[in-house]
């Protein structure tokens, strides 16, 4: 069992918790970009660093991601790509996608981008406070903790 993560957009909080989490537990954890990230390392933690181009770092997840896995991505399209091969994905608030979810936050995700796309104007929330970051935390620990156990049981 390894974590995934989608490190370009991956806020800083929750990188540090993820090498945390990985040295804890002696699970890899791969951080993949088409840039280095700063902080990025240890025993059991990698850069992935992927060649420039849209989608590149999402395809080579994809392609390392296997039913057990952790992937880590507020992108919803890499996401759903995940889910469909029976991974588990989580976004950085701590909302876990699963096949019977992820179907609406893509449609979401898709009548917003058409909203912009056509000159609507909305509000968006970029900011990342310690609210998320708690229940990231404590979403992200649920999950891997049923993981981990999971791992283990079928080892």
């Amino acid at each position: 069992m390894k974590i995934l993560v989608d490190a370009d957009s991956c806020p800083r909080e929750v990188r540090d918790l993820v090498v945390r989490a990985a040295e804890r537990t002696g699970v890899s954890a791969v951080f993949a970009a088409n840039r280095t990230i700063p902080g990025i390392g240890g025993k059991s933690v990698r850069m992935e660093l992927c060649p420039p181009g849209e989608g590149k770092a999402d395809d080579r997840i994809v392609l390392l991601a296997e039913p057990g896995d952790l992937v880590l991505t507020r992108d919803i399209p890499l996401a759903e790509r995940v889910v469909k091969a029976s991974v588990t994905a989580l976004d950085d608030r701590g909302r876990v996608f699963t096949p019977e979810n992820i179907g609406q936050a893509l449609s979401l995700r898709n009548f917003t981008l058409d909203l912009v796309q056509n000159g609507m104007d909305f509000e968006r929330s970029d900011s990342y406070g310690k609210k998320d970051l708690k229940r990231f935390a404590d979403s992200f620990d649920r999950v891997l903790t049923r993981l981990v156990k999971a791992a283990k049981e079928k080892a």
